[in-house]
């Protein structure tokens, strides 16, 4: 199939388009490189020695999607494009609500107008708020904290208004690691926003220590516990979707968690970092986050059961993988 993956320059949207590639599909990538770069569509091509179509343009150019479904037969969309700092949507709400509800506004109606009416949709855990209870489920309640998470509840709730169309919302828990060939990994601009990237940061010598918020919570070793999956994994599953999407029967509108199914602490994640570079990581314990909860982590069991996906790689090499990249670049 021919894929229209927005954002594909990213993170998750480059990993993606490699995993979509080896599997046999042809793909097409639109982004505006606002937090990315043109570079990493070079490194997707060297690293499945497969063609790629870039067109550099921002999804809410109608001229410019009008122009991409006019010149390729496109199957189904990935929509990963969207702003995602949590801090960053607070101080700019309405930033947010023009580049991430706009964006995807623009692009159904693109679609609609194209014939095109399969999209899976790159969601997030942060659609759950805070959660009383764990492991969350797809049917916990769903509620928003912050402006970005808001744009994410919207944005799921107009494709759930859709009808005729086949629909896959990804609400991801965590995404860290990089590619193994060290080749694509996450690249944030100015400091990171989470933890991975700055405990990497801080491993290169960057940055001085991390901030370890809270270590007094009711959790084995005190400080908070979230589900993390590599980022491999994460396109694995977005391979999964795919398959059920273009699959034989209707799949209307349908959410999925992606994660590990448990969660993995603060300190876990600084010590395997430390056996991933060989050395160790200084950091700072400081009070508690307003709004941070003790432990987070998703229940899977919806994705492996309709999906047959299952997260395979572990802590370890998360932080391998990421300190490759890091470290090489």
């Amino acid at each position: 199939m021919n894929i229209l993956i927005t954002g594909g320059a990213g993170y998750i949207g480059s990993h993606t388009a490699v995993e979509l590639l080896n599997a046999g599909h042809e793909i097409v990538i639109i982004d505006n490189l606002s937090n990315s770069d043109a570079g990493v569509v070079d490194r997707i091509k060297k690293i499945t020695n497969k063609p790629v179509k870039f067109y550099h343009a921002d999804i809410r150019d109608a001229d410019a999607l009008n122009k991409i479904f006019s010149e390729n037969k496109i199957d189904a969309v990935i929509h990963f494009a969207g702003l995602k700092a949590v801090g960053e949507s607070v101080e700019k709400p309405l930033l947010y609500w023009n580049v991430n509800v706009g964006g995807t506004l623009s692009l159904l109606t693109a679609m609609d107008v194209h014939g095109v009416r399969k999209i899976i949709f790159s969601s997030s855990a942060t659609v759950y708020g805070l959660p009383e209870t764990v492991p969350v489920a797809e049917d916990a309640p769903l509620f928003a904290i912050n402006p970005y998470g808001s744009t994410k509840l919207v944005q799921e709730e107009l494709f759930r208004q859709l009808r005729g169309w086949n629909i896959v919302l990804l609400r991801y828990f965590n995404p860290v690691g990089a590619h193994p060939s060290g080749m694509i990994g996450e690249d944030p601009r100015g400091i990171p926003n989470n933890l991975m990237p700055y405990v990497a940061r801080v491993a290169t010598g960057d940055l001085p220590h991390v901030g370890v918020f809270g270590n007094d919570y009711d959790t084995p070793d005190g400080t908070g516990y979230r589900d993390y999956i590599h980022v491999v994994d994460l396109a694995r599953g977005h391979g999964a979707a795919l398959s059920k999407l273009t699959g034989d029967a209707a799949v209307g509108c349908v959410a999925y968690n992606l994660g590990t199914g448990r969660a993995y602490s603060v300190m876990e994640m600084i010590r395997a970092f430390e056996r991933a570079c060989g050395h160790e990581i200084k950091y700072e314990i400081k009070p508690r986050r307003a709004g941070d909860a003790p432990i987070v982590y998703a229940d899977v069991s919806r994705a492996e059961r309709e999906l047959g996906f299952r997260a395979e790689m572990d802590i370890d090499d998360m932080c391998r993988d990421a300190w490759g990249w890091i470290s090489g670049k």
